[in-house]
């Protein structure tokens, strides 16, 4: 059975089509083209997917190294200003790659960082990011390092009012220097900075999180292993935790410090804080 477009509709369809410039054509031919190559270069072959249950850790962990060879070319392939584009791409591939626990188990996480690199060099403004970052570099990966150099990037293209509620990166920058590289001196810096940025904003959310960032500084000021400081690190991974892993981690540091979690029968988490030092 075929179906007519009305005569009317078809000629108001090609006269919207007349009126587009043809360079937007070009454009528009090389963005897929070029997100045809990224896809090539990043998508795993079916033949590998089907069989990875019978592949060895070797195996898997070459693969891993390919992957980041794989992402390493993908940053230099031209964009042509669809560099959001590019890095939501990216977080999705990240997404897949890193929710196949599987896979994960065998060959471990050692391509995350490269992903990150990929998405934050293309958009240092990509607040999401950061979050994953933060946990999968330092709980996941191991590399609290890297993911504090690769926050350190992003934050030089930043300012306090670019991108909307950027002084959470911050915040997430001190927990790692607190709790995963023990620099205390630095962790207070970026708390300092957290706070100064989130003043600058209006929104209760906003002084909020600046009154919190300066209670923790002064806690780190008072005494570098202040329990109540490393509380509200364990605190922060809790609440933006997103996996079961990162969930019981946060779950022990908070214990650990003195802090109580209790949870409810709906699943919602009651966090109580330890004896102020």
């Amino acid at each position: 059975m075929s179906v007519s477009i009305p005569i009317s509709v078809w000629q108001k369809f090609r006269t919207k089509l007349a009126q587009v410039s043809p360079t937007l054509f070009v454009q528009v031919g090389c963005i897929l083209g070029a997100f045809t190559v990224v896809v090539y270069l990043q998508t795993p072959q079916l033949a590998s997917l089907k069989q990875r249950k019978s592949l060895d850790k070797a195996m898997l962990r070459q693969q891993e190294a390919q992957l980041k060879a794989q992402l390493s070319i993908a940053k230099t392939l031209p964009t042509f200003g669809f560099d959001n584009l590019v890095a939501d791409w990216h977080f999705m591939d990240f997404i897949q790659y890193f929710g196949d626990t599987e896979v994960r188990a065998k060959s471990g996480y050692g391509a995350s960082m490269a992903y990150f690199e990929a998405m934050l060099d293309r958009d240092p403004r990509f607040l999401y990011a950061y979050f994953y970052l933060s946990s999968t570099g330092s709980l996941y990966a191991g590399q609290p390092e890297k993911s504090v150099s690769l926050m350190n990037r992003g934050l030089k293209s930043l300012s306090p009012k670019v991108p909307d509620r950027g002084y959470y990166i911050w915040r997430l920058k001190a927990v790692d220097e607190l709790l995963f590289l023990g620099n205390i001196p630095e962790a207070r810096n970026s708390m300092l900075t957290a706070a100064n940025w989130a003043r600058q904003s209006p929104t209760t959310e906003a002084q909020n999180v600046a009154q919190l960032s300066q209670n923790t500084a002064a806690y780190l000021a008072r005494n570098p292993n202040s329990k109540q400081a490393q509380f509200d690190a364990w605190n922060m991974v809790l609440s933006a935790a997103v996996d079961d892993f990162v969930i019981k981690r946060a779950i022990v540091g908070i214990r650990s410090t003195g802090g109580k979690v209790t949870i409810s029968p709906s699943g919602e988490f009651k966090v109580e804080a330890p004896v102020k030092d």
